[in-house]
């Protein structure tokens, strides 16, 4: 969670991590616990941001995972919860063909401790699936979706495929597919398992 990375440099990161974790496991409402773990985020210097997301770590699978998907024609998208400064950074490294995410809110190079625009919450992310897909020519039964928190359990029912990658409990119980113990490649298999792959 870039968030609790971003509250490290603001030397609130217990607090906001704490948060982050209700939050993930859907015991707190998605945009009021953002909006306090933001508010927490108030006065941060915005050149801490290269900072984090040098040292941002992708998961295990995820190059090769995009490269794989890329050659044989999918489109990507990340839909994030986080900020589009860091949705960015990973486009760029891993050719993601679309980003949607939080717009973090700077002044005079500082955090604000809010965002611009509207929150990406869980219904949001579902309706980002929606136009993407509609964007796309794609109908909504070719389309998988990946996530490890509560709020992103709208955008994988929206979806064909529902896939909880290390996720919560609450989206393990809820998800058609559950990857535990390997890397992001085993999303190949899962597509390949369902005819998606020709």
């Amino acid at each position: 969670e870039v968030i609790d990375e971003l509250a490290i440099e603001a030397g609130v990161g217990a607090q906001v991590a704490a948060i982050t974790e209700r939050a993930m496991r859907g015991e707190l409402d998605f945009n009021e616990s953002f909006r306090e773990r933001l508010g927490l985020l108030a006065g941060l210097d915005a050149s801490v941001l290269p900072k984090v997301a040098a040292r941002l770590r992708l998961n295990e699978g995820a190059e090769h995972l995009l490269a794989t998907l890329r050659r044989l024609g999918y489109k990507t998208a990340i839909v994030s919860g986080g900020f589009d400064y860091f949705a960015r950074h990973l486009q760029e490294i891993l050719a993601v063909d679309y980003i949607y995410a939080n717009q973090l809110e700077i002044a005079d190079g500082r955090v604000t401790g809010r965002v611009a625009g509207t929150i990406i919450d869980g219904q949001r992310k579902a309706d980002l699936l929606r136009e993407l897909a509609a964007r796309e020519g794609v109908a909504l039964e070719q389309v998988i979706a990946v996530g490890d928190g509560a709020n992103d359990l709208a955008m994988m029912q929206v979806a064909d495929v529902g896939v909880a990658y290390h996720a919560k409990p609450k989206v393990q119980q809820l998800a058609q597919v559950i990857v535990n113990f390997t890397d992001l490649t085993a999303l190949l298999c899962i597509l390949s398992a369902n005819d998606k792959i020709k």
